[in-house]
């Protein structure tokens, strides 16, 4: 034991938190705690978007592919349909514009699989033959 020291005084400084120190201490870990679950909803959120998003994009890569590899060309002005791919149904829509060279059509799609998900776009050119 230190000199000087009393056994009174130690225990008193040993004692352990105040009531005020442990509602600090218990606020401080709420809003830590509150903040990563806020942060779970987000990620969450953003991890479906983003599968919503790649679905889309092969949805439309296989609607291009058909109109690239159909033997007649697709006709000037706006069309629009569904196709079921990856269990859900995915509407779209395609405008094809004629170009200054006769030869080749502009081709525009645009792919939405369900609402508050940005659609997604796809442009690419097509050879009259």
């Amino acid at each position: 034991m230190a000199e000087g020291v009393r056994p009174q005084c130690r225990r008193a400084a040993e004692s352990g938190f105040t009531l005020l120190e442990m509602l600090v201490a218990l606020a401080v870990f709420s809003l830590a705690a509150l903040a990563l679950v806020r942060l779970q909803g987000v990620t969450l959120r953003t991890a479906a978007d983003l599968d919503s998003k790649a679905l889309g994009q092969i949805v439309a890569r296989n609607l291009m592919v058909e109109t690239q590899t159909d033997p007649a060309p697709p006709a000037v002005g706006s069309e629009q349909g569904e196709v079921d791919n990856g269990g859900r149904r995915w509407r779209w829509n395609r405008e094809v514009r004629a170009m200054d060279d006769k030869r080749l059509l502009q081709v525009n799609l645009t792919v939405d699989g369900q609402g508050g998900a940005s659609p997604v776009v796809l442009s690419f050119v097509r050879v009259v033959q």
